[in-house]
C-alpha cells in the first residue's frame, strides 16, 4: 500500500487526523512527523516509524523520503512567515518525489474577491501548489466550531451574556475540528486527486442561530449584539488579543488563541457571504455526516478551542 507521511503530530488536528490513520491504515505504512522528538515519543513506541521535521531545517527533504502521501497542516502563523515556512515543505516534498499533497486549506479561498488575514496565504498556498509537479487534495475547512464555543463561553463568564461581533446575518456551515482532521486523514487514504474538497458542517447558520442552539442545550442566555469592524478591533484590544500572530506566542488572551486581524477580518468575509459555502463533500469523504453544532454543544466540554502552537526557531 501507499505510505501516507503526516506532519504535525503532535499538534492538536495532527494528533486527531493520526489516531484515525492508525485505526484505519497499515502501521508500516505510515510515517508520522513533528518538529521535535517528544513530540513523536507516543508513536515510536507504537511501532511507527517517526521522523524529525523541522521546517526551518536545509534537508528537510531527507524526512519526505519515500511517501505516496503527505499531510501538510497549515501553519498557525500568517504571513509572509507562513508562506515561505509551506513553500519550503511542499518543494522538499517534490524534492523527494511525494506523489500527491493533502492541505488543509480554508473555506472562501475560492472566492474571487475574498480579502482576510487568514485566508490570503491560503489563496497564495494553493496557486503555488499548482505549478509544482505533484498531485494535490486542497481541503477547504469552513470555521472550527471549537472557536465560536470559547467565544460563547467568554460570553456568560466575562462579557454578561452578549457575544458581540461583526458577522451580522452571514452564514457559516461551522465543522468542529475534528471532524477537519477526519477529512484529512480520510483524504490521504482515498484515491481522490487534482481536486478541491469543501469540508463544511450538517448546516448554515448565522452566529445569532448558532446562539440560539447553543442556549437551548446549555441553559445558558446569551444574547448576539451585532458591532462593526472597528468596534469588533477595540474590543478584542480591550482584553489584550493581539492584532497579529507575530505578537501571540508570547501573551494571548483567555478563550482567544488568534489575532484580531484574522478574527475581523474573517467575520467581514462571513458577512459579506463570502464563506457561505455548502456541500456534502465531507460525507462522500468519510462515509458519515459531520457533527452538527447541538451535537457539539453537548459534547462541549471536548470542543472548546484549546492552545495554538508554533515551532519556530
Amino acid at each position: 500500500m501507499k505510505k501516507i507521511l503526516l506532519n504535525g503530530v503532535d499538534g492538536n488536528f495532527g494528533r486527531k487526523a493520526a489516531s484515525v490513520l492508525i485505526e484505519k491504515w497499515p502501521h508500516e505504512d505510515l510515517i508520522f512527523t513533528a518538529p521535535t522528538e517528544k513530540g513523536l515519543e507516543k508513536y515510536k513506541a507504537m511501532g511507527i516509524e517517526t521522523r524529525i521535521a523541522n521546517f526551518n531545517d536545509e534537508n528537510l527533504s531527507d524526512a519526505f523520503q519515500n511517501a505516496d502521501t503527505m499531510i501538510l497542516i497549515s501553519m498557525p502563523f500568517v504571513g509572509p512567515k507562513r508562506r515561505m515556512a509551506q513553500k519550503k515543505a511542499l518543494d522538499a516534498a517534490v524534492k523527494a518525489k511525494v506523489n500527491r499533497l493533502v492541505y488543509t486549506s480554508i473555506v472562501g479561498a475560492g472566492e474571487k474577491d475574498i480579502d482576510t488575514y487568514e485566508v490570503n496565504d491560503h489563496v497564495w498556498f494553493e496557486a503555488y501548489v499548482k505549478e509544482q509537479p505533484i498531485h494535490y487534495l486542497f481541503l477547504r475547512d469552513s470555521q472550527y466550531a471549537e472557536a465560536m464555543v470559547s467565544n460563547y463561553v467568554n460570553a456568560y463568564e466575562n462579557t454578561g451574556n452578549v457575544l458581540a461581533n461583526n458577522m451580522g446575518e452571514g452564514k457559516m456551515a461551522y465543522i468542529s475540528r475534528d471532524d477537519c482532521a477526519v477529512a484529512a486523514a480520510c483524504a490521504a487514504m482515498s484515491d481522490w486527486e487534482d481536486r478541491v474538497i469543501d469540508v463544511n458542517g450538517s448546516e448554515q447558520l448565522t452566529i445569532a442561530e448558532y446562539i440560539a442552539i447553543a442556549n437551548e442545550v446549555t441553559g445558558h442566555n446569551v444574547e448576539y449584539k451585532y458591532i462593526n469592524d472597528e468596534e469588533q478591533y477595540a474590543f478584542f484590544d480591550s482584553i489584550g488579543v493581539p492584532r497579529t500572530t507575530e505578537e501571540m506566542w508570547a501573551q494571548t488572551a483567555s478563550n482567544f488563541p488568534f489575532c484580531s486581524d484574522g478574527m475581523v477580518t474573517f467575520g467581514r468575509a462571513i458577512r459579506l457571504g463570502q464563506m457561505s459555502t455548502f456541500t456534502n463533500d465531507f460525507e462522500k469523504l468519510t462515509g458519515r455526516k459531520p457533527l452538527s453544532v447541538r451535537e457539539i454543544f453537548e459534547d462541549m466540554q471536548n470542543h472548546v478551542i484549546g492552545s495554538r502552537t508554533a515551532t519556530d526557531n
